[in-house]
């Protein structure tokens, strides 16, 4: 019960890594608000995880979205301990100049406004408390580029130095922000990133991971409710390495 009595936001929470994330937090006491562009899918996980699980629809690239799920949340928790940017999209491995400009306002909006739109809508309450943690999903793709995925890895490092700036602006007031950098895993974005899915491409992704595996939800999550927990109580501007030796 590492996390008895506190409230989070995890956002793209309805499937995947997020999913994950959201399930050991209330395994481990917490409250949480499931918050997701896929409005039906959160409340269909939030009724199955139980009392503790509320869902909210949100599309995080939109401010007004952003402030009516802070608003919903204070309102519904009265305060909130923990912040989960986990929401991400992709573009299909595509050389960098034909990435389409729609495909990149996405990647950019989601992976990366979204981070500045929370903190306009959170931070000011988790300054006030002197109290707070922030956990932005970034990538291994943030440390170790692959080709063909620029715009992605770019979205990704951005959020690496996000994480450790606001985690130096923010440490005076008490809030502690981290970032943990996954690889691949079982997700719906898996396809996307190697652009088809096919034993002979995962042969081949998997070869560049030591460990010899797939990031999981379970994974995430558990290095996730550490750096939320009181026990990282100590760690801020973090960005974990959590790929089975990926970057290495």
């Amino acid at each position: 019960m590492r996390l008895e009595g506190k409230t989070a936001i995890v956002t793209g929470g309805a499937s995947g890594f997020g999913a994950g994330i959201v399930e050991k937090f209330l395994v481990e006491g917490a409250c949480v608000m499931i918050a997701d562009i896929n409005g039906e899918a959160a409340a269909e996980l939030a009724h199955r995880l139980g009392p503790q699980a509320v869902s909210q629809q949100v599309d995080v690239a939109d401010g007004a979205s952003v402030q009516d799920m802070a608003e919903a949340a204070l309102a519904g928790f009265g305060h909130l301990d923990i912040l989960v940017n986990n929401a991400g999209v992709t573009h299909l491995p595509t050389p960098l100049e034909d990435v389409s400009e729609e495909d990149f306002d996405r990647v950019y909006n989601v992976n990366m406004k979204s981070v500045y739109l929370t903190a306009r809508a959170l931070m000011p309450h988790m300054k006030s408390r002197g109290v707070g943690a922030v956990l932005n999903v970034a990538s291994t793709a943030g440390l170790s580029p692959r080709p063909n995925l620029n715009w992605y890895n770019a979205s990704k490092g951005w959020m690496i130095t996000a994480t450790k700036t606001m985690a130096v602006e923010l440490a005076p007031a008490g809030v502690r922000v981290n970032a943990i950098c996954p690889v691949a895993g079982e997700t719906p974005l898996l396809k996307s990133f190697m652009g088809q899915d096919t034993p002979e491409i995962r042969a081949k992704f998997l070869s560049t991971i030591p460990l010899g595996r797939f990031s999981t939800p379970e994974d995430m999550a558990n290095a996730a409710c550490f750096l939320c927990s009181d026990e990282a109580s100590m760690i801020t501007g973090a960005a974990l390495e959590v790929d089975g030796g990926r970057c290495i």
